[in-house]
């Protein structure tokens, strides 16, 4: 694993940067398609960029920085989702179109409180296929989603589904969450799913692979979420003045900008640790779950930036609050540090029971 970024991670991020920096949704969800980061970790025989679940990481940063729209974020997970877990039919089915744009995704894989337990969602079997019911919280969809990648329990164990977002029998309730930031609740009653290219059969660790990656990369988008909010606080400090000399002058504001620093580095770092390790096969919960609790430091560096803004750190116009609201959303999506410091406990209690 390398600590330091080499020159093809540098340009990728440019790039990321540049595209991201178009915020009008419609333009910006064609500009990610044509420069191939919506299927970053896809092999290039199914449409995609042909990268490593790091470069994904790298796009994540960047993300974060520009406040790129969530919906991105769950297309990318549900991609990834259904190139680790599906067959080639799968595969072939569903991540050309995922990788181009053309079909658009929604998650609901797990529990959106923690993704290490299975959503309430579930599956029974039916003459000619499956039958869901059940609801998924905190789920991004809009109207231009197509599929809702949605897993469910069984008898049979857990299963993996590809549901066009318009079957019937889906019911999408708006959510309000914390910041104005939207998302839904699915109900499915009794919606059918039927095909080799819809249904995936998985295995728990799998599915967990899939989960820790899905965090890990989030970790990074509150990575970028810190960076951007470092440099604007940097910026403000050193032009602000008080006493008659700049606020980065003072040994408080410094400390402050220290420890910002000091939290970003570590994020960043273990959330690329859990991302080196899960794209070499490993299910990595250990790693994944130090990332997260590292990442949800970063919700208090956003606090920490507002203080050193003074009352303009308060004021909407500034846009200041926009970064501490996606702080706060994503340091609870999936569990908090208190869920991943119960998930690093249980992987130590199972090795020492090895």
């Amino acid at each position: 694993m390398r600590l330091i970024p080499d020159q093809d991670e540098r340009d990728l991020a440019a790039m990321c940067r540049n595209l991201l920096a178009d915020r009008d949704i419609p333009g910006l969800w064609k500009a990610l398609a044509e420069g191939g980061l919506l299927g970053l970790a896809i092999a290039e025989e199914y449409g995609g960029s042909g990268g490593r679940l790091t470069d994904l990481g790298v796009f994540c940063v960047e993300a974060g920085r520009a406040l790129c729209p969530m919906a991105v974020h769950s297309t990318v997970q549900a991609a990834l989702a259904l190139d680790w877990l599906g067959s080639r039919q799968v595969r072939v089915a569903w991540l050309p179109g995922l990788a181009a744009g053309t079909v658009r995704a929604t998650t609901a894989l797990w529990n959106a409180r923690d993704a290490a337990s299975p959503g309430a969602v579930r599956a029974s079997a039916i003459a000619d296929g499956w039958c869901l019911s059940g609801a998924a919280d905190f789920v991004y969809h809009d109207e231009r989603i197509d599929v809702v990648v949605v897993g469910a329990g069984s008898a049979a164990g857990t299963k993996v589904f590809v549901v066009d977002a318009d079957s019937p029998g889906i019911a999408v309730e708006p959510l309000v969450l914390m910041g104005g930031h939207r998302a839904t609740r699915i109900v499915f009653d009794d919606v059918a799913v039927s095909g080799d290219d819809r249904v995936l059969d998985i295995g728990e660790s799998e599915m967990r692979r899939v989960a820790n990656a899905a965090v890990a990369l989030l970790c990074l988008d509150l990575v970028g979420v810190g960076e951007a909010v470092l440099a604007r606080t940097v910026k403000h400090t050193t032009m602000r003045e008080q006493f008659g000399r700049p606020i980065a002058s003072f040994q408080a504001a410094q400390h402050l900008v220290a420890n910002i620093r000091i939290a970003l580095t570590a994020a960043r770092l273990s959330a690329q640790s859990a991302l080196f390790w899960i794209g070499r096969g490993r299910v990595g919960t250990r790693e994944t779950a130090i990332a997260k609790m590292h990442a949800t430091a970063i919700k208090q560096v956003t606090l920490d930036a507002h203080q050193l803004h003074g009352g303009m750190g308060y004021v909407v116009d500034t846009d200041l609050h926009l970064f501490s609201e996606r702080a706060r959303l994503l340091s609870t999506l999936g569990g908090g540090a208190d869920v991943a410091a119960k998930w690093l406990e249980d992987e130590m209690d199972w090795e020492n029971a090895q």
